[in-house]
């Protein structure tokens, strides 16, 4: 453990260390005994590890420089030399850098990442070990050499010597540190590099800015500089080159630090990248947004419906299969990836469910009936914050995972940990552009690799592309623009008014009407209510889509709505209350021609029946060859027997294109209705929230613990004893209200507390918040932080 760093830690007042561990609660989660063990979790990889991933590029940039001035062992590094050494890779015009430079080390230092005073700044334990090469340097030349045996040190070191004056090495070196010494002196490299070809020197420029290993075969054969024949074996002589296996060659950090011109960074800025892209009218967007999102609810209700009425089957591995897919994408008029969002985050809202595991169907849920009578905007909170809280990735349908299958709609295999986090991220870049800018996808990502360059990669970038396509298509963004009620869906963003509050105005008004035609068609010309809505999905199939919306009424879709209980009267009734113009006659005779037919053959159970008032009509039945299958039999001159069931006899008839119904034992007509199949909505699968702040109480709760165990653990002292006598015994309520001063006052208090066997203990607590049941305590009896079940309180005292 480096005492240094403990002992710097250990200096740091209270509210630095609660600052430290808000920011990296994962570093008390539990809580260390003492700042020793707060040390040594700080410094493990994993926490380090997570600490670097939080900097932007600039800050990593300043850890970097560090890590390649100082050494393990030797002193910190003086802030004068870190803004030198900075100084050199900002370009000019990039803007003044000692505001940005001293932000970004004190917040290293609240982050426990570097330590130390401005005269003598270090990286803390751990960090070197994490940092795969800093600034895509190589090693030290002591490190990339360290294996070469004597007589190869001595030869690079003649070759390092030849025709040049190096300066002196320290007495009582040895050869390794001496060849160090020599590759340190700027002067020695390009004596080295001149007496190298163009190819050589082109081999270095590949290296230089990193990554600074190559490999070449027989990395390890000897050559000198009189012997060198091939570009690589060029470096290889000269120590330009280290080998660091049997294939491996790496370049050395003083080198590749010549090679830069002595920069450490190539292109150094401290400030963010300008975001670029279209500028468009901030209302305009605001409008085209909304119209995004009420389509989108509307999509999903229509989804829900179909399905509550058809529903595709589950597979046996989870999922929606392709043909569905197809078949779903093609009657809600969208492309697949967009059908595959849309059924997503219905899912995800809990809108609809497989019945089954296995071998199911999928269905809407007893949710969705509660969704559906909420207003517009507020429906489309549900499904934009499913979306934006969800793990699974739509945008991966249709691809293939690492096995090799296909990743269907609602696979398990969807999941995806970091999706929730980049989709954050993402839309935080164009909400923090400024009004009405569009960034492009490039300028997306560009930000987003400055803000965490350690997780940039082209799978963080699909996930971003990924976001950016499905907000346009939920709403979120606008033309590309950040809608202002998008805004307020992100987390933190929450002003006093919600996202359904500032969508409400925005939407467009539905009609309670459509405009009849002598073609058979309805248009409606805006967005329909909700009951209307329904009601024409069940009496007539959408035809096209657009501006305004086509229905064509079939005798399909008038069956439809027969079975669903309606009578021609009432479609007709309900044609004239919501039509603007009058209810065409072909319509009428259409109504009551399939009502006409309606209901004159009826199927019961025998396995089934078909009875029918018409003899002529059932032996017409009974002579169509297609009937063969159900193994009909006449029982009476008005009834047939079938011993296929019920559903497969109505089926089969509707086939052949009669128009029966089915009846129940009790001879009453069955009515089905569009919403009668429902399933229970399945657990939502949460994906485990990003390490938030810690609240302020507990934050300081965690330090007095430490801050106590830590005194402890140096003097070897007991923790406090709890004083003699009777546990405190008090009524419930004043237990309460005597918890909740002293969490006020910051006051110590005596409890007594009932352990798992009911035996009573005495406790001194410091208490920090009270929540859920639940005491968040110092306990100072055990010198750490605890909960307490309030029940088991038996009551509080002060301690004098």
């Amino acid at each position: 453990m480096d005492t240094r760093f403990t002992d710097w830690l250990r200096g740091l007042p209270d509210d630095r260390l609660r600052a430290l561990v808000s920011e990296r609660p994962e570093l008390v989660t539990p809580v260390p005994a003492h700042l020793e063990g707060l040390v040594i979790r700080a410094t493990s990889p994993s926490a380090t590890g997570r600490a670097l991933d939080r900097l932007d590029r600039f800050a990593l940039a300043v850890v970097e420089t560090l890590l390649v001035m100082t050494s393990e062992d030797g002193d910190g590094l003086p802030y004068a030399e870190l803004r030198a050494a900075t100084a050199g890779s900002v370009p000019a015009d990039a803007g003044p850098l000692e505001g940005p430079l001293r932000e970004a080390v004190d917040r290293l230092r609240g982050l426990a990442l570097v330590y130390g005073p401005d005269d003598a700044l270090r990286p803390a334990p751990g960090v070197r070990d994490v940092s795969d090469a800093p600034a895509g340097l190589g090693p030290p030349a002591v490190e990339a050499f360290r294996h070469h045996p004597p007589d190869r040190l001595a030869d690079l070191l003649r070759a390092a010597g030849q025709g040049h004056k190096p300066r002196r090495a320290p007495a009582g070196q040895g050869e390794l540190e001496r060849l160090a010494a020599l590759l340190a002196d700027q002067g020695v490299v390009e004596g080295l590099l001149a007496g190298i070809g163009p190819q050589a020197r082109a081999a270095l420029d590949e290296l230089a800015w990193g990554p600074p290993a190559g490999r070449v075969p027989n990395a390890r054969r000897e050559v000198s500089v009189a012997t060198a024949q091939s570009p690589i074996e060029e470096l290889l002589a000269r120590g330009l080159l280290a080998a660091t296996g049997e294939e491996s060659v790496v370049l050395p950090r003083e080198v590749g630090l010549a090679l830069r011109g002595g920069r450490i960074h190539r292109d150094l800025r401290p400030g963010p990248p300008p975001l670029e892209g279209a500028v468009r009218d901030q209302a305009l967007a605001d409008r085209t947004a909304a119209g995004q999102a009420f389509t989108f609810v509307r999509t999903v209700e229509e989804l829900c419906e179909r399905w509550g009425v058809d529903p595709p089957g589950t597979l046996r591995t989870g999922g929606l299969a392709v043909r569905d897919l197809r078949r779903t994408a093609q009657w809600l008029d969208l492309p697949e990836w967009t059908a595959a969002l849309v059924i997503e985050v219905a899912h995800a809202a809990g809108l609809i469910a497989s019945s089954a595991p296995a071998d199911g169907e999928w269905l809407p849920t007893t949710q969705y009936d509660i969704w559906r009578v909420k207003a517009t905007e507020d429906r489309w909170e549900v499904l934009a914050s499913a979306w934006l809280s969800g793990d699974r990735v739509p945008g991966l349908v249709g691809e293939r995972d690492d096995r090799d299958r296909l990743l269907n709609v609602l696979h398990p295999e969807l999941r995806r940990p970091a999706a929730v986090e980049v989709r954050v991220r993402t839309l935080r870049v164009p909400a923090s552009a400024g009004p009405g800018l569009a960034p492009s996808a490039e300028s997306v990502r560009e930000r987003l690799a400055f803000e965490q360059p350690r997780r940039r990669g082209s799978y963080r970038d699909r996930l971003a592309g990924f976001t950016l396509r499905e907000a346009e298509q939920l709403g979120v963004t606008g033309l590309g623009v950040m809608s202002v009620f998008g805004r307020a869906l992100l987390p933190g963003s929450a002003g006093p008014e919600g996202p359904a509050r500032l969508l409400a105005p925005l939407l467009p008004e539905p009609v309670d009407h459509v405009l009849l035609q002598a073609d058979l068609t309805a248009v409606a010309p805006g967005p329909l209510t909700g009951d209307l809505g329904r009601w024409l999905a069940l009496v007539a199939d959408v035809e096209s889509k657009g501006g305004a919306t086509v229905y064509r009424f079939g005798e399909g879709s008038i069956r439809r709505a027969l079975d669903a209980g309606a009578s021609a009267d009432d479609v007709v009734a309900m044609l004239e209350k919501h039509s603007a113009t009058p209810v065409p006659q072909p319509l009428r005779y259409l109504v009551s021609d399939v009502a006409r037919r309606h209901g004159r053959v009826r199927v019961g159970t025998a396995s089934s029946y078909v009875r029918c008032d018409d003899p002529a009509l059932l032996d017409e039945v009974m002579a169509d060859k297609r009937a063969a299958p159900l193994r009909l039999r006449r029982l009476a001159p008005t009834v047939v027997a079938s011993r296929s069931s019920r559903a497969v006899v109505v089926d089969s008839l509707r086939a052949f294109g009669y128009s029966p119904v089915a009846e129940s034992s009790e001879g009453d007509v069955v009515v089905t209705r569009a919403d009668a199949r429902r399933t229970e909505r399945a657990p939502a699968a949460r994906p485990v929230p990003a390490a938030a702040a810690l609240d302020p109480d507990v934050a300081a709760a965690a330090v007095r613990a430490m801050r106590a165990g830590d005194e402890a653990h140096r003097t070897r002292r007991r923790p406090a004893a709890a004083p003699d006598g009777q546990v405190p015994r008090t009524p419930s309520t004043g237990t309460i209200t005597l918890l909740q001063e002293a969490i006020r006052q910051g006051s110590r208090v005596w409890i007594g507390y009932l352990d798992s066997q009911g035996h009573a203990t005495s406790r001194i607590l410091e208490p920090a918040r009270m929540e859920g049941g639940y005491l968040t305590a110092y306990d100072e009896t055990r010198a750490a932080v605890h909960r307490f079940a309030l029940h088991r309180i038996t009551g509080v005292a002060d301690v004098n």
